[in-house]
């Protein structure tokens, strides 16, 4: 009897070892699994997968969501162990050094027999930059792109007596209303917090700056002029009483700060204006956003410009479902699976074209955000950083940066990041 518990055992792990890789299923149905970090995408990722099922009905995809922090350690041992999910979400920070290991399957030719040059007839420049690895060759199919806005409370400009902001603003009227506000109200105006898509990278690109050099990636620009210009200025904005300094941000963050009213002003990534209309549904028609502030006397340029991103969706170049997978990154990637993920409201579409369809998220509120912000800032963007050495020195960077709101001198601070990040990207 014991002999034959153990094998009925040993048959059940296997059934089960069979089901979790999508092999043998009893239904006869190939089952997939899509890996993201964003649970308030995943409506919109299964919205996705649903349409794609109900064309192939012999196919079933499971969306499974791990928080950013897991994500990628979860990811990088799956990819050691060759056990990685069907698909998954690729970041523009870690791209490169999967595609550059050979871990991500090429889908340069993904459209070949209908479409030869699909990605770019139909993807900006930007997107296809957020997919492609070191070689140039696609290793994701573009998913969203995105930008940073001015989010700002109607009802405090309205308390201080204020105009709303509007593409006319430079940093001289953030700074002017935010004194404002904070006389009238006694509340926070700008909330300048240390981070780089959300924070300070802006300001150094709209004066002229820049992190990585544009034309090679393979130098970075913290201690050149007008970048260090910026920062200096971004960094001084906690002096005022009317902004908080980091110890603030430790213990509450910019958003959370200002949807409990606390503050005027903060930048947010389009990405996440929809959810915060639905977790603060008392605060619908208190709020808006606008573009971010223009640079008033750039080193160069016209002063503006607002840092953008974009997902891919990726597969592992060995994946045992891999032609199966394929057929789902196509339809990923057709305006029919764009316009989907669009109207769910997970994010933009990447596909070109299809931008405002992200707007019908938004109708069900009372009061409709003026996206079209978001979609008039895509001709002043300016592409997230990307070298494949990025995940190296990201944190020690950002720990510098630290250092900086904490007192230490910019400029011996800046000619330190500008060494870290020199002793990588010119590998």
């Amino acid at each position: 009897m014991k002999r034959i518990s153990r094998v009925l055992c040993a048959l059940l792990a296997l059934a089960l070892l069979l089901a979790a890789t999508g092999c043998g299923a009893s239904d006869g149905k190939t089952h997939l699994t899509f890996q993201i970090w964003d649970v308030n995408q995943r409506p919109g990722m299964q919205a996705m997968c649903d349409a794609y099922t109900a064309q192939h009905p012999d196919v079933e995809i499971e969306v499974q969501v791990t928080s950013w922090g897991e994500y990628w350690t979860k990811l990088e041992a799956a990819g050691e162990s060759n056990t990685m999910p069907d698909i998954f979400w690729m970041h523009t920070d870690q791209i490169l050094y999967y595609a550059d290991f050979g871990i991500l399957a090429d889908l340069t030719d993904l459209y070949a027999d209908t479409d030869p040059d699909f990605y770019q007839n139909h993807y900006s420049d930007i997107s296809i930059g957020n997919a492609s690895g070191s070689d140039g060759r696609m290793y994701g199919v573009p998913k969203d792109r995105d930008n940073v806005v001015l989010v700002y409370s109607r009802t405090l400009f309205d308390a201080a007596g204020l105009d709303y902001p509007d593409e006319s603003w430079t940093w001289d009227d953030l700074t002017a209303a935010s004194e404002a506000i904070y006389k009238a109200t006694g509340k926070y105006g700008y909330m300048a917090y240390n981070d780089e898509q959300l924070g300070y990278w802006n300001f150094v690109y709209q004066n002229g700056g820049y992190i990585l050099d544009p034309e090679t990636n393979l130098h970075a620009g913290y201690t050149q002029p007008a970048t260090a210009e910026a920062i200096r200025y971004y960094v001084d904005l906690q002096k005022n009483d009317w902004c908080p300094d980091q110890s603030f941000f430790a213990e509450t963050s910019p958003g959370t700060a200002f949807f409990s009213g606390m503050g005027a002003m903060f930048f947010e990534g389009s990405w996440n204006l929809l959810s915060e209309l639905q977790n603060y549904p008392n605060m619908v028609g208190q709020w808006d956003i606008a573009p971010l502030p223009a640079c008033p006397n750039p080193v160069s340029g016209d002063g503006r410009g607002t840092i953008s991103n974009g997902l891919c969706y990726s597969t592992a170049a060995e994946g045992k479902n891999l032609e199966i997978v394929k057929d789902v990154l196509r339809f990923f990637g057709s305006e029919e699976g764009q316009r989907i993920q669009g109207e769910s409201g997970a994010a933009i579409p990447a596909y070109l074209g299809l931008e405002d369809s992200w707007t019908t998220a938004f109708q069900q509120f009372d009061y409709l955000l003026d996206v079209d912000v978001c979609y008039d800032q895509f001709d002043t963007c300016v592409q997230y950083i990307n070298n494949a050495t990025r995940r190296k020195w990201k944190s020690t960077v950002a720990d510098e940066m630290v250092k900086v709101y904490n007192g230490a001198d910019l400029d011996a601070s800046l000619a330190k990041m500008q060494q870290i990040a020199d002793s990588y990207v010119t590998e």
